[in-house]
């Protein structure tokens, strides 16, 4: 009988407009959840019979739940150094703790702060993951979860780096009287006294300190000779090269480590030149592979004295030789006083000397369909069968959106549209209960025909 079949739509009708109440009821609360995505709910016809006949059967309806999870929410300013947003697609990757035991999620709501163990995570509680960078920058992905590590920028309190990088600005003065046959090695073995020398600190990887001297000696017309000698006593191969060590109780002596024709130009900028056909011009110096004699680890050391024709680094005026400024990295890193995040996705920790140091790359996972993804508590994903696995890549490569730091992206809920949703799925509601008490109405005028 049609009857029936009308009732059973009046209660299918009741059951998709409550689901679909559901959604709006989720999408309010979480209005001002961050990173939050909302779900619409889509409505689909129920057939029972297909084709039309004299006799009409109902169906119903059935609502379905649409995840919204690819639309962009807005991006806010935050106060804070650690709130990061996404702008584009993808996705922070996270843990459900800080160990490798803990669920691998990923989440848009990027309000990272520093726990008590000084990791950061968000108000969900979980935590941020990224590559760590090595002393030079570098960090690997191998497409794997198992290369990424917690963030804990704190773990870097009390540690040490080895200088890797040089910057000297310094003037040489034009005035001075040119040495004649000067020989190479001269000033390292105390022959020849230098015109200007400055002693720079390097630091190795346990932090202690050690002196190198830049040494310089006009020998013609725009031309010096620029040596760079350290202590025996510290040095104890460079370049491969054994050191001879002073005897014991004997303080070391001066060894050269390498030396270079400087020379400028007419208007007293740096001139370097090119060989082998190369287009661009070589360094004074190549790196400084220094072993010392304590057993510490080292990196070589990049010297950046100045680039070709500019006045950024080494120059000659009629003013007294002088250095102008010095950039050496490296030392002890003392505590860790605040963390910052750059719009590149570089987590750097910032030291109670106002150092700061960059410990990790944070990558951006993305997914073939991230409107698949199955939601979890703390406004969070998991992969599923229909999202296809993640691929992570740094931010703004591979589709993949960039990062805005000291931002945060807003719930992409339209309150307005929500409300609306909700007085329309209301008075569905209320229709479909109309026709269960209307059906029933008819039914029980069927049932007193007997009488």
């Amino acid at each position: 009988m049609s009857l029936y079949s009308a009732l059973y739509a009046g209660v299918s009708g009741l059951s998709a407009q409550s689901s679909a109440m559901a959604t709006v009821a989720d999408n309010i609360t979480n209005v001002n959840t961050i990173g939050y995505k909302g779900t619409s709910a889509q409505f689909q016809s129920l057939v029972t019979g297909g084709s039309l006949t004299s006799s009409y059967s109902a169906g119903g309806v059935a609502a379905t739940p649409k995840a919204l999870i690819s639309k962009q929410g807005l991006l806010q300013a935050s106060s804070s150094l650690t709130d990061i947003g996404i702008d584009g697609s993808g996705f922070f990757v996270v843990r459900s703790s800080a160990d490798a035991n803990g669920a691998i999620a990923y989440t848009r709501a990027g309000s990272f702060t520093t726990d008590s163990s000084g990791y950061l995570r968000n108000t969900a509680g979980y935590y941020l993951m990224g590559w760590p960078l090595d002393t030079s920058g570098n960090y690997v992905n191998n497409g794997s979860m198992d290369s990424l590590q917690p963030i804990r920028p704190t773990a870097l309190t009390g540690a040490a780096a080895p200088t890797t990088s040089i910057q000297l600005r310094a003037n040489l003065d034009s005035t001075a009287e040119a040495v004649t046959g000067y020989v190479s090695g001269s000033m390292a073995n105390g022959t020849t006294t230098p015109q200007f020398a400055r002693s720079i600190q390097v630091y190795d990887s346990q932090g202690t300190a050690h002196t190198l001297t830049m040494n310089f000696v006009k020998t013609g017309a725009n031309t010096w000779q620029a040596e760079i000698t350290g202590n025996s006593a510290d040095i104890g191969k460079f370049n491969g090269t054994d050191i001879t060590a002073p005897a014991d109780g004997a303080e070391g002596s001066q060894v050269l480590l390498a030396s270079a024709t400087v020379s400028f130009n007419a208007d007293g900028s740096l001139k370097l030149t090119t060989r082998d056909g190369q287009t661009t011009p070589d360094p004074l110096f190549q790196p400084l592979d220094i072993q010392w004699r304590n057993q510490a680890d080292s990196e070589p050391i990049t010297l950046d004295l100045g680039a070709n024709g500019q006045l950024n680094g080494l120059t000659q005026f009629g003013s007294t030789s002088a250095l102008l400024s010095s950039t050496i990295d490296g030392g002890m890193l003392g505590t860790v006083s605040s963390v910052s995040i750059s719009d590149t996705g570089v987590v750097s920790a910032v030291f109670d000397d106002g150092t700061s140091r960059p410990i990790y790359q944070l990558p951006i996972a993305t997914f073939q369909n991230p409107d698949g993804l199955t939601r979890i508590s703390g406004n969070a994903y998991i992969v599923s069968q229909q999202s296809g696995n993640a691929a992570i890549n740094e931010p703004g490569t591979v589709g993949g959106g960039t990062l805005s730091a000291s931002m945060l992206e807003a719930s992409n809920v339209d309150l307005a549209a929500e409300f609306s949703n909700m007085i329309l799925f209301q008075r569905a509601y209320s229709a479909s209960s109309k026709i269960i008490t209307t059906v029933d109405d008819m039914l029980q005028e069927v049932s007193n025909l007997k009488r």
